[in-house]
């Protein structure tokens, strides 16, 4: 019986540490979303705006994560199944927006770029720190740890993307770096699906 409740209450701290966590990167995501989509507009940026579509694929991520820690196995893999869908949606509105770009064609405000991008890398990198201990919990964490990790990758990206528009004045960085970022959140997307879709036949056998 001791046993027993001691596996409930570690049980337990784990799942409060997980709330705590997820509620810190949720409130940090949330805003830099409303911060950095309103620079992407401003500053003309496919990269920028597909780096904010990310942060606020990631706020919603978060929150269901939230809902999903000390739920059953067979919900948390619901969950990731609908965080993946999430991350395609980003992705297919990233898309969009290359295509309009390629139509009423800009150059992007490579100095607003840069900047918001320093400042989406210090948010995430936080969010990375937070959620590291957290990584190998579960499907639901490891989920997350996903979105968190491409947040760097598209942050690092769109501020080589703005040296380079600085250098050749044009916006051909700035769309491919976009088309990158679509990339990686396509791949990314079909990794959380298919992890959920093997969680969930499992919590169902």
């Amino acid at each position: 019986m001791s046993g027993c409740c001691d596996h409930d209450c570690a049980l337990e701290r784990l799942r409060e540490r997980q709330r705590g966590t997820l509620r810190a990167v949720l409130v940090i995501n949330a805003l830099m979303f409303l911060v950095i989509v309103a620079a992407a507009l401003y500053g003309r940026s496919s990269a920028l705006l597909a780096d904010s579509l990310d942060n606020f694929g990631d706020a919603l991520t978060y929150g269901l994560s939230l809902y999903a820690v000390g739920q059953g196995a067979g919900t948390k893999a619901r969950v990731a199944l609908f965080k993946g869908a999430l991350i395609f949606l980003a992705a297919m509105v990233v898309a969009g927006q290359l295509i309009y770009r390629l139509g009423v064609p800009s150059v992007p405000i490579f100095e607003v770029m840069g900047v918001f991008s320093l400042l989406g890398l210090a948010a995430n990198s936080a969010c990375l720190f937070l959620l590291w201990r957290h990584r190998d919990d579960d499907v639901n964490m490891t989920s997350v740890w996903e979105c968190s990790r491409n947040d760097i990758a598209a942050n690092l990206s769109v501020f080589v993307a703005a040296g380079a528009v600085w250098l050749t004045g044009s916006a051909w960085p700035d769309r491919v770096v976009a088309l990158g970022l679509l990339v990686l959140l396509l791949s990314s997307s079909l990794r959380v699906l298919r992890a959920a879709s093997r969680e969930l036949a499992a919590a169902q056998a």
